[in-house]
């Protein structure tokens, strides 16, 4: 990651034109003549606003909601130079709110993907890269998933050995904390069968004592410098990030997405952001977390530089700083206090211990920085809070919202602590029904306490919904499916004590994912004065079976009053 100077980060004041935490663009004065730029008639308006939860139309202009009402009283604000939309009675929402995503990975265009459902399959897409590939560089997969193989059995470093023995071959679970590698990856790095485990990682053996393959947590630094990899200049690696964030951009929106929080960004990233947004390529609105867990990142640098979380435009802002302090739902990784089901000395991976915590919340907090960690188990939800505790008893700030990302694993004490200091959780939503097979790994009764979207919503906390792409779909209505029917893929329940109805579905879908960026006043209702981003769907989710939400289609999305999506 290149490092951002203190020149680099105040010149993205070009971009990042808001100067004050929260501060956008003005909405039209009152009594000020509409002329609507664009007009949207005829259709069944979930507002997500409590003061009119329905309307028949609206009205745009300058990007933004002037009016609500009927179709008559829209139609009658129209001029010859209105844009008029008849909705054909399809329902009509706020645009959709991802608060934990990690779209624009270069890795989605040039790196080989490996979401397959055979060993036979991945090891022929690697073999392929290995044949274009210098000896002795590494050849990667990403997007693994090893629950979903139909083996029957775990994906080996023997395996990998298989594609090569000339290059090191590394495989990316999609969930971004574990990773298979070869036996060349292993001598390379030095690792044996005899080398100790980290405090932060696990480096997995087979019946035998011998390396199985896999690799969690940060136990993988010690691949990181190892091995070649191919090169680019800094033109190059800027145009890669460029065409990755500009490629997940239209996937999001053609998805339902006006808005997403991207969980780690880096220098790059950032830059991306930019390039992309002066491109023009940039479809929806992005409030970036910026990584800093390696001490040297993107947060350090913009903290030096005099930044904090607020700074940005209407569509690129500057969020929390971002840190991970344990492992893994979908990899079965994280921190609980109770074992894996038939893994009774299997309780998961901390990568901070609580001294680190409180020192990195301090930091970020005192230089007026929300804070978002990712913590998914019980025990390191605990820590978080022992952390947002201290900070908030002892520099005290009326409306800070620091985050849990993920928060996966609660109980009543957990959510009663959350309340009280005014975390947001940002527990995942498309899970429950995606990664079913998995949760046998946890058991019923913890899953009555998992992705606990309900019991947050029963303790008053608005709690956001998060996908956390790559690790789980972000299709919005898929998500929809999975928080109100609890049910997985193959119809099994994990659960249903967290089920919500399609409204409260909605609400999390929506504003309260502004709220988690401060923005609830600028998105996430159709009302007047906020930002015109909407969709347009197929279907009234009110009307349709719950186990089809998923398939409703996403007609058309628009961002700021100009249409990003329009299905053909």
């Amino acid at each position: 990651m290149s490092k951002m100077s203190r020149r680099e980060c105040l010149g993205l004041g070009a971009m990042f034109a808001a100067p004050a935490f929260g501060a956008l663009a003005a909405p039209p004065s009152p009594g000020t003549r509409l002329s609507p730029d664009l007009v949207l008639v005829n259709a069944n308006v979930l507002t997500m606003d409590e003061a009119t939860p329905h309307a028949e139309a609206f009205a745009v202009k300058d990007g933004r909601f002037v009016a609500i009402g009927t179709s008559a009283d829209m139609k009658s604000l129209a001029t010859r130079n209105t844009t008029v939309i008849d909705a054909g009675k399809q329902t009509v929402t706020p645009g959709f709110i991802d608060a934990h995503c990690h779209p624009g990975e270069p890795e989605e265009l040039y790196d080989v993907n490996v979401d397959l459902r055979s060993i036979a399959e991945i090891q022929r897409a690697l073999r392929k890269r290995a044949a274009d590939s210098k000896p002795g560089y590494w050849v990667r997969g990403f997007k693994f998933d090893d629950t979903k193989l139909t083996d029957g059995r775990a994906l080996t470093r023997k395996d990998l050995d298989a594609v090569s023995t000339d290059h090191p071959v590394r495989v990316d679970h999609r969930g971004g904390h574990t990773s298979w590698f070869n036996s060349k990856a292993f001598e390379l790095a030095g690792i044996t069968r005899n080398t100790p485990d980290p405090s932060d990682g696990r480096y997995f053996k087979d019946e035998s004592g011998e390396l199985q393959g896999q690799v969690a947590e940060l136990a993988r630094k010690v691949f990181d410098n190892v091995g070649g990899y191919e090169t680019f200049s800094g033109a190059q690696l800027q145009e890669r990030g460029r065409a990755a964030t500009a490629f997940m951009s239209k996937r999001l929106t053609e998805a339902g997405l006006t808005t997403v929080h991207d969980a780690s960004a880096d220098a790059d990233k950032i830059r991306s952001y930019q390039d992309a947004y002066a491109g023009g390529e940039l479809l929806h609105r992005a409030y970036i977390l910026a990584v800093g867990y390696d001490r040297r990142g993107a947060f350090q640098n913009l903290r030096d530089a005099g930044v904090h979380t607020g700074l940005g435009n209407d569509f690129v802002r500057i969020g929390p700083v971002k840190f991970v302090a344990d492992g893994s739902a979908s990899e079965r990784t994280m921190r609980m206090s109770t074992p894996y089901v038939g893994k009774p000395n299997d309780y998961g991976i901390s990568t901070m211990d609580q001294k680190q915590l409180h020192e990195a919340v301090e930091d970020a907090h005192r230089h007026n920085w929300q804070v978002g960690i990712h913590a998914n188990g019980d025990v390191t939800i605990d820590m978080v809070l022992n952390a947002y505790e201290r900070v908030l008893k002892e520099w005290p700030h009326p409306d800070r919202r620091h985050r849990i990302e993920h928060c996966s694993l609660v109980n009543p004490d957990l959510i009663r602590r959350i309340k009280a200091t005014g975390s947001i959780p940002t527990p995942f939503w498309t899970y429950a029904y995606y990664h079913g097979e998995k949760w046998k790994a946890y058991g019923e009764e913890k899953m009555r306490w998992m992705f606990a979207h309900r019991s947050f919503l029963d303790a008053g906390i608005r709690v956001p919904g998060a996908s956390d792409y790559t690790p789980g779909p972000f299709e919005p209505m898929m998500a929809m499916q999975s928080l109100v029917t609890r049910k997985d893929y193959a119809g099994r329940v994990w659960g249903a004590e967290q089920r919500v109805t399609i409204d409260q579905a909605l609400k999390i879908g929506t504003i309260n994912g502004a709220y988690a960026s401060y923005e609830e006043n600028a998105k996430g209702s159709i009302s007047a004065g906020k930002f015109a981003d909407f969709v347009v769907l197929e279907q009234d989710p009110h009307v349709v079976d719950p186990d089809k939400l998923k398939d409703i289609r996403i007609m058309r999305t628009v961002v700021g009053g100009k249409t990003a999506y329009l299905r053909a």
